[in-house]
């Protein structure tokens, strides 16, 4: 398993991010050049979730979230992804019936379940197309750094646990661009748990407006306390995924984590289901991990989804408002 240096979570480390300084201070005026191209105007109003650092942070979570309110309000939303770790690179509506993880990436998978997907690489040419196909809303899951799109409103989604990590840019640590300029781009911050490494208080002066939530594990845990279980997940952050199965109640013999976007091999598969009769347990996973299983070894595996608990229910509601108040008259 692939892991990012140690010295990119720790704020007092000194020495690393010195020495990579002169890359990192490269990589930064790279991404403010790239943010002073004019994006294409969509004529539906555009929300994007994205991030500041590499590697996970609950973003398609809160897209789900957010595409079942506006759902909720008739509205015709549409979801754009990059459709990460997928073959496809071309503006191209998720089929459930046709692509697999191979071909557009889990996450896209998981969006195409609630809504109608898009991925490829250009965000312009994929909201054109949504457009065009009957959206009349647009929500991003990342690309807060990809200019090609303009965003009417942009949220962006903090880890509270992990937060910004040592606040370095890459590769010196693991920031995709400073974050004085992210902060002040974005309409809102959601931070996601626990404010654990004092995010609020650093970034205090160049906050918008901050909302909170908390993850919450989904009913079908409740099925699986006091049963013996082997968690594995493959995502930015897995412990996340095992410290909610816990918190739940759940106590699995054993955790095993996974590569981001991990596509699971023969091998891997083997490995698990012997883990899992010699210990006479229940593999369990999440969504995003389940489909990049054959169908035929998902029948083995007992999935459980992470949803979003807003600390202030109305501050999505309130978000969505002022997205849809850029819609045309």
């Amino acid at each position: 398993m692939i892991r990012p240096p140690r010295f990119w979570s720790d704020p007092q480390a000194r020495v690393f991010p010195w020495l990579l300084s002169p890359l990192s201070a490269l990589v930064a005026a790279c991404a403010v050049k790239r943010q002073k191209k004019a994006g294409w105007k969509a004529p539906v109003p555009v929300l994007c979730c994205g991030n500041l650092t590499t590697g996970g942070t609950g973003k398609t979570t809160v897209v789900l979230d957010l595409v079942a309110r506006l759902k909720k309000r008739k509205i015709a939303v549409h979801a754009l992804t990059r459709g990460y770790g997928g073959r496809i690179n071309t503006a191209t509506q998720v089929d459930l019936a046709r692509h697999s993880a191979r071909d557009v990436g889990d996450e896209a998978l998981l969006l195409a379940q609630q809504c109608p997907t898009w991925v490829g690489g250009d965000r312009a040419a994929s909201a054109q197309a949504a457009v065009e196909a009957g959206a009349t809303c647009l929500i991003m899951d990342d690309g807060f750094q990809n200019p090609g799109l303009h965003k009417d409103v942009s949220l962006l989604v903090v880890d509270g646990v992990v937060g910004l990590g040592n606040g370095h840019v890459l590769p010196a640590g693991p920031l995709r661009e400073p974050p004085a300029n992210a902060l002040a781009r974005a309409s809102a911050v959601l931070l996601i748990g626990p404010d654990n490494t004092g995010f609020l208080e650093r970034y205090a002066g160049a906050l918008p407006d901050v909302m909170r939530a908390d993850l919450q594990t989904a009913s079908e845990a409740q099925a699986l306390k006091g049963a013996r279980c082997i968690a594995f997940a493959g995502l930015g952050r897995p412990s996340k995924f095992f410290d909610g199965l816990r918190q739940a109640g759940v106590n699995p013999v054993q955790c095993l984590a996974f590569p981001d976007h991990y596509f699971y091999k023969d091998r891997d598969m083997t490995h698990l289901a012997t883990l899992a009769r010699q210990a006479d347990a229940q593999l369990v996973t999440t969504p995003k991990d389940t489909v990049r299983f054959p169908p035929a070894f998902r029948k083995q595996l007992k999935t459980v989804d992470v949803g979003l608990v807003w600390q202030n229910e109305a501050a999505p509601e309130a978000l969505l408002d002022q997205l849809l108040s850029q819609r045309p008259a």
